[in-house]
């Protein structure tokens, strides 16, 4: 397993729209590998391939308060599942040190493949509803911060220019 690269925001790959992918062989298993060590190394708590630089439709996540329960969703379909949406704090790998409030739908179903290649289908809330929505939107080119007002989303793009240029 390696730990890959992180693209940050407002790098351009984080804008390409994942492709689906055909057959989960073990190219797919090995990304999946990669990218839980590098998303647990992050540490973080969901991580796109696309956040990688790899424009598979691949998430994994894992939300469990001991991060020991790895979950992985190669070419998810969400459907909102209820009408209500909820407001909570979402930060971001990408866009490493901002926290901003986003409103998503409450309840959604996923139908995904696991890691070995089986369609199963979840029910979501709380914060895996969050997590999944928010991991989908990269696999679709979309970061949080493009929910926030364009003033916002300016000043963190700034910011983190500003920071990528002092570390250079």
């Amino acid at each position: 397993m390696a730990v890959l690269e992180i693209l940050e925001f407002p790098d351009p790959r984080l804008r390409n729209k994942a492709k689906e992918v055909k057959v989960v062989d073990n190219s797919i298993r090995k990304l999946v590998d990669d990218m839980l060590e590098t998303m647990y190394n992050a540490p973080g708590i969901g991580l796109a391939a696309t956040q990688v630089n790899v424009h598979k439709r691949v998430v994994v996540m894992d939300i469990s308060p001991d991060q020991d329960q790895p979950r992985v969703f190669i070419n998810p379909k969400i459907t909102p599942a209820s009408k209500e949406t909820k407001e909570s704090q979402e930060g971001c790998l990408s866009v490493p040190g901002f926290y901003e409030p986003v409103i998503r739908h409450e309840k959604v179903t996923v139908t995904a493949l696991d890691k070995e290649g089986q369609d199963f289908e979840i029910d979501c809330d709380e914060l895996l509803s969050v997590c999944i929505q928010h991991e989908v939107d990269h696999l679709n080119g979309k970061l949080f911060v493009d929910y926030l007002s364009s003033l916002k989303r300016q000043r963190i793009k700034k910011k983190l220019e500003k920071q990528h240029r002092q570390q250079s």
